[in-house]
């Protein structure tokens, strides 16, 4: 069966920070689709960020570009295995340089909490108990 991607584009003030804030996350970079105007971070087999330099990211649209350090432009939002795993992420995050929200979220069955990176991007990182979602 097809495997649908999504390409998350998003600027950013700086691109060489970015791709050293997203590896000491652990994801990997895809050189191919990598240069100094934009880094290819990948995030699973299906999920991919472009971080482009906002000179290369007005290429795509004639929109204004959000300043993503005082507006939100999108929430984005990432599944972890466990609830541990969701404070590994947020606390690497904030270790490389981005920001803990003090938004917390802990039903019981879903455990969730959120960073902003590098230029204010807002990552909710999310676990559900697999049991609840089946019903």
């Amino acid at each position: 069966m097809y495997q649908q991607m999504i390409f998350v584009n998003l600027a950013t003030d700086d691109v060489d920070a970015s791709r050293k804030f997203f590896t000491e996350l652990g994801y990997s970079i895809n050189p191919q689709f990598s240069n100094d105007e934009c880094t290819c971070v990948v995030i699973s087999d299906t999920i991919v960020a472009m971080l482009l330099s906002r000179k290369r990211y007005s290429d795509f649209t004639k929109k204004e570009i959000a300043d993503s350090s005082r507006t939100s432009e999108v929430l984005l939002c990432l599944s972890a295995e466990s609830r541990e795993k969701v404070d590994e992420l947020v606390d690497k995050a904030v270790a490389a340089g981005g920001t803990a929200n003090d938004d917390v979220q802990d039903h019981g069955f879903m455990y969730g909490r959120s960073f902003d990176d590098l230029d204010g991007h807002s990552w909710e990182v999310m676990w559900m108990d697999p049991a609840a979602v089946q019903g």
